[in-house]
């Protein structure tokens, strides 16, 4: 039997072939390939100048008579019912780009920051507070209301059906991609080969990139000809063509740059075409992010389904569904897109023709007798159409049509037509396609219907909609809207967190599988670092020879980039699919970390230069290096290679920095004997610390293994080199760390060679230069946060735990608040050190395991970043039966009067403002935090705290910041999973604190528009996200041997530090050899931050904005040439600005070096680099 109903609820552009190194480009609608300003400059001149001088003066007559005109009368207001963009219907559908249009409404500048909040209609903020959440049941469209109409309302303009099929294929839910693949989607695609060619009228969507990339491998020549023939006439179109349907709530921006990229390069390099609409029917929840990333990719239009019902009503009663997308921070209309909203409940085939279910499951013709899906629960079947029954079921079809374009603006009307792994066989496809076109035949046969019935793809429907809007003034009085498509409001927000009924919110599965969460952080920085030490060998690189190591890992490297868009799929980064699912999953992301791992500890010898026998002569040859930490399995924590260097010799230590400015940190690894030192590799001595390494067992705490810290300095993008030495007479041993220990047993005996003394007070002070942070002695929390300013901030720690009934994978159902469950009389260690004082909680519970522990440091390196923030490690073990049906979480209950507002990220790209609402459950105000979550008072404190990996966030009350840890189920929530979530693993979350104070007048909290971080704020999550990474030699070394090239420094200089070097990429290594020349091989994706002017602090020293310190990409490099530099859209496929929605300067600076980066914006330059 198929997979069965909808689950969890109920012609394209053409490009170039795939020849060339980096991916051939989409030609620019309308547009001609080279743009050369400065000539149609000269012709103007040529013109007036060339003694034709009754084209003169007839150009001075006119101008003269325009400028009377506008004297008389002003600027002429736009005409509204003519559309900003040319579409031919029924044609290619292109669209002629224009630069934005001035903004119709003024902006306001927000306090406490730098950015401005852009003119939109609605704001998901505003739309929250009008909505009551009363859950009112509509009839039939239970969510909605009874819907009518008149039956005039197509008499001027007939109503136009797109009925699109589609099939939605997980790659991995219930089973894995290849089970999927080997036992549905394989067929499926077969299916829509031989079905559409049967007949041209028939259309269809398809979406997912993995499979058909699958597909393509297994396909004959001749099927992969008739799915190319398919594409290029318009029957079947790729839509959205990323390797996936990404998650939009715990998916990092970086990973939805690469997944996109993976899925449209291979898409333009096989078949030749660019995707231009998206299609997200299955995410649960909606990010202002993706929109964006989306349109600096080219994209016109896009599709969403999963919002809460409430809004999904609210819009769809003021004809709001269809919408131009807008970013809040945008003032000048240029990330603009097209967004349609799915209205009802489902994308299955009962809610998708119209608002009642019942009726429109009469026309799901798969769930007749013999192809084995489930029967309509409303207990009306379909029935096969014939010419006896042709009216009455056509006319029932239409009168659904009608009722559901009422809830839309245009006569223009989008029909899904599909579920979950749908078109499985040819007989499945031939009784939808046969069914419909009969009932199609007789509407468009009767022209007193008004209405015209047909299959297309979501290019049609768009296309079709665009050339109505274009004719026909749909816009209202008042409306901002938009140059990009006239006739409909704009909107800025995102859509979390989605409700699908009553009060079933899905926000549990921002924390389902956070140990797997944490393991997608770690592929995605450890693959940037891969790419970024692959880009630099290739530009260092001056012969043949060279490229070799490179070319023989590009295989393991394509894995390593679809491993990790794989799991951005929306129940792969959610937690949200079926055990084995997830154990295959995190193998192949454990099986891409090793090899990425294995390349790294290799390419350290080459930039460095250390092996006189090179890797390219022998790619083969196991590398003196390893990664400092490894996993021996897919499912447990790294853990650290300890040290053990022999008396009399030293130990080299190489760290790489992927980050674009130097970075001065205190960096650690694991030694087995204490005594000692570190030097550099000129012999000079490092102060470093010992401190002892603990564990999450309060039997044996101390692991019998030491921490050495100290001070390293690593250039941007590159590396340096310590040694780890034993026996070295001119440098002083590692400091030792004091220990204080409080515990009611005697089992913590003092560890050597460390000096313990007993803790007597209630509290306990740990402290650096910046901070004091005091300790309830008995519970081991967090009671306070004092700064050298003498400003005093409380932050109680504490650790709770929800009971919950109903809680699945996807949902979040609490019983009541959460409950503290650390007891006094638990074990507390401080250890105070010279470069780190740190404090090690084992609280006691009333379980005899306790569920966590948990460490609280501050480092005291000199001008370092780490001396400004508080690092919390929390070690979280929710096992055994104990815990079932529990939620553990941590909360930090300050005193910042932040009046139930509080901030979280969005995919890591930009901020949202949070609102807790009394009229909605606790359930629906916890929010996705990928990285980040702030308060602020109106005093301008803030405290924010920083996480490597994405977790859900709330603010209970005003002053507190709540996040989840963890989460064990027994039950499934009835989303169609079929089971709970019981594979906790032993894990780590790491935090990074930062209490702020505002330097500048109070905050106004008045705006929707999210505040932004510090550039502090900002380099501290840099820092935390994209760590250094370590190697040690495999070998130790004698003292006196000679010590090798030591550092590796490619920047000129380091980068003002509000520009992020998102990805610095080959993308394709394997063809670098054969690119012609001239051509650009590299891949530079750029940020630039906006950041919030209000705090004083710039990231401790060193550091510059872009502002302050213009950068030209042509002298980025030290030692590398950059011979040229292109604007190129975020998928590497467009390369005209303007139809990116940049401003035609950011081309022509690009060509002359010039990075011309607003605040917030991302921009991809292609880049060709030659060693000087």
């Amino acid at each position: 039997m198929f997979s069965t109903g909808n689950r969890r609820g109920g012609s394209s552009s053409t490009g170039g072939g795939g020849g060339g190194l980096l991916p051939s480009i989409a030609p620019s609608p309308n547009k001609s390939k080279t743009r050369k300003p400065h000539r149609r400059r000269n012709l103007l001149r040529d013109l007036f100048f060339s003694g034709n001088i009754f084209f003169s003066i007839a150009v001075s007559l006119s101008l003269l008579f325009f400028l009377a005109i506008l004297f008389r009368y002003a600027i002429p207001h736009p005409i509204r019912h003519l559309s900003s963009t040319s579409f031919s219907a029924g044609g290619s559908g292109s669209i002629a780009y224009r630069h934005p249009r001035k903004p119709i409404s003024s902006t306001k500048p927000v306090a406490g920051g730098n950015a401005r909040e852009a003119a939109v209609d609605l704001t998901t903020k505003d739309l929250y507070d009008k909505i009551e959440f009363l859950d009112i049941d509509g009839g039939p469209w239970k969510q909605g209301w009874m819907v009518s109409y008149g039956g005039h309302e197509w008499d001027s303009e007939k109503l136009k059906v797109l009925v699109v099929p589609h099939s939605h294929n997980d790659p991995g839910w219930k089973l894995t991609v290849e089970e999927y693949y080997q036992r549905q989607s394989r067929r499926i695609l077969d299916t829509i080969v031989e079905s559409l060619s049967k007949d041209i009228r028939r259309k269809f969507i398809w979406e997912e990139m993995s499979y058909l990339e699958r597909w393509w491998r297994d396909a004959s020549f001749s099927k992969k000809e008739d799915f190319i023939k398919l594409v290029k006439n318009g029957q079947l179109e790729i839509v959205g063509g990323g390797w996936v349907m990404n998650d939009e709530a715990n998916s990092h921006y970086y990973s939805i740059i690469e997944q996109m990229m993976e899925g449209n390069m291979w898409l333009n390099d096989t078949i030749g075409i660019v995707p231009k609409n998206a299609w997200a029917i299955d995410p649960f929840g909606y990010s202002a992010t993706m929109a964006y990333l989306l349109r600096r990719m080219g994209f016109q239009n896009m599709l969403i389904q999963r919002t809460h019902y409430e809004i999904k009503k609210e819009l769809a009663l003021n004809k709001n569904l269809e919408y131009i997308w807008r970013q809040s921070w945008d003032v000048d209309e240029t990330t603009d897109i097209f967004v349609h909203m799915m209205p009802f409940y489902s994308y299955d085939i009962p809610h998708t023709c119209g608002p009642e279910p019942a009726i429109c499951c009469e026309f799901d013709f798969a769930r007749m007798s013999g192809f084995g899906y489930e029967f309509c629960p409303w207990r009306q079947y379909p029935v096969e159409t014939n010419q006896g029954n042709v009216r009455e079921r056509a006319l029932k079809l239409l009168d659904q049509y009608k009722k559901k374009s009422t809830l839309y603006r245009t006569s223009t009307l989008l029909v899904p037509l599909g579920d979950d792994f749908r078109y499985v066989s040819t007989d499945e496809a031939e009784a939808q396609f046969r069914n419909y076109q009969m009932m199609f035949d007789y509407i468009n046969s009767n022209p007193s219907l008004n209405a015209e019935a047909k299959f297309g793809t979501l290019e049609d429907y768009f296309q079709t909609l665009r050339e109505e809007a274009k004719r026909i003034n749909y816009s209202r009085p008042g409306e901002v809207g938009s140059g990009e498509l006239e006739g409909f409001p704009s909107l800025s927000g995102d859509f979390f967190t989605y409700a699908d009924r009553q009060q079933d919110y899905w926000s549990g599965y921002y924390v389902s599988r956070p140990f797997f969460k944490a393991v997608d952080r770690v592929l995605e920085e450890t693959l940037r670092a891969s790419e970024m030490m692959i880009a630099l060998m290739l530009g260092y690189c001056n012969r043949l020879q060279c490229l070799k190591f490179p070319a023989s890992f590009s295989y393991k490297l394509t894995a390593a980039r679809r491993n990790l868009a794989l799991f951005q799929h929306h129940d792969g980064v959610t937690g949200t699919a079926k055990n084995h699912v997830v154990e295959d999953y995190g193998t192949r992301m454990h099986t891409s970390l090793q090899d990425l791992q294995i390349f790294m500890s290799k390419a350290v010898e080459v930039l460095l230069g250390v092996r006189h026998e090179k890797p390219e002569q022998n790619p083969v040859q196991p590398s003196l290096f390893e990664p400092e930490q490894v996993r021996s399995r897919y499912d447990v924590q790294p853990m650290h290679k300890p040290i053990n260097v022999p008396e009399g010799n030293k130990q080299r230590v190489v760290i790489f920095n992927p980050l674009e400015q130097m970075r001065d940190e205190v960096v650690m690894v694991v030694v087995n004997k204490p005594d000692v030192s570190v030097i550099q590799s000129n012999g000079s001595c490092v102060t470093s610390q010992v401190s002892p390494e603990w564990q999450h067992d309060k039997d044996k705490m101390f692991t019998g293994r030491h921490r050495l810290y100290w001070q390293a300095s690593v250039p941007p993008m590159g590396l340096q080199t310590y040694y780890v030495v034993n026996g070295f007479v001119g440098c002083e041993k590692a400091i030792p760390a004091k220990l204080k220990v409080f515990t009611n047993s005697n089992s913590l005996p003092c560890p050597t060679p460390y000096v313990c003394s007993k803790l007597e007070a209630n509290t306990v002070e740990i402290k650096n230069s910046h901070h004091t942070l005091t300790f309830d002695v008995m519970t081991g929390n967090l009671k306070q946060i004092s700064d050298k300013y003498g400003s005093e901030t409380v932050v109680k720690e504490e650790i709770g735990m929800y009971s919950s009934w109903g809680s699945g994978a996807y949902l979040f159902k609490p019983v009541g608040e959460a409950k503290p469950v650390a007891q006094e009389g638990g074990q507390l260690v401080i250890s105070e050190g010279l470069l780190v004082q740190e404090s090690f909680s084992y609280p006691k519970t009333t379980w005899d395991k306790t569920p966590i522990s948990h460490s609280t440091r501050v480092y005291n390196g000199a001008n370092t970043l780490q001396q400004f923030l508080i690092e919390k490690e929390y070690h979280v073990e929710l096992l055994g039966s104990a815990f079932n049906d529990k939620e553990l979480i941590v909360r930090y209950m300050t005193d910042i009067d932040s009046k139930g507002v509080f901030y979280t990220d969005l995919n890591g790209f930009q901020m949202s403002r949070r609102e807790t609402y009394a009229k909605i459950p606790l359930q629906g105000n916890y929010y996705p935090m990928p990285s980040l979550s702030f308060l602020q008072g109106s005093d301008g404190r803030r405290f924010s705290v920083h996480s490597r990996q994405s977790l859900g966030a709330a603010s209970l009350k005003s002053g507190w910041l709540e996040i989840m840890l963890d989460r064990r189920l027994t039950q499934d929530d009835e989303r169609g999973l079929g089971q709970g979530v019981m594979d906790n693993r032993p894990m780590n979350v790491l935090f990074h604190i930062l209490k702020e104070s505002n330097i500048s007048a109070s905050t106004s909290r008045s705006t929707s528009l999210a505040l932004n971080p510090s550039i502090l704020s900002h380099r501290v999550g840099a820092h935390l996200n994209y760590p250094m990474h370590t190697f040690i030699g495999k070998k130790a070394e004698e003292l006196s041997a000679q010590s090798p090239p030591s550092s590796f420094s490619p920047l000129a200089a380091s980068l003002p530090c509000d520009l992020h070097i998102v990805s610095f990429k080959v993308p394709q290594p394997l063809k670098y050899s054969l690119a012609v020349p001239g051509e650009s091989r590299h891949v530079a994706i750029l940020q630039r931050r906006q950041w919030d002017s209000s705090y004083c602090r710039k990231g401790g020293l060193q550091c510059t904005t872009l502002t302050e310190e213009p950068i030209n990409l042509f002298y980025l490099f030290k030692d590398l040439a950059v011979l040229n530099a292109k604007v190129t859209s975020l998928n590497l496929l467009h390369n005209d600005p303007v139809m990116l929605g940049y401003s035609e300067q950011m081309g022509d600076g690009a060509e002359e070096g010039n990075i011309m980066l607003s605040p917030m914006e991302l921009q991809a330059y292609k880049l060709e680099l030659r060693p000087h």
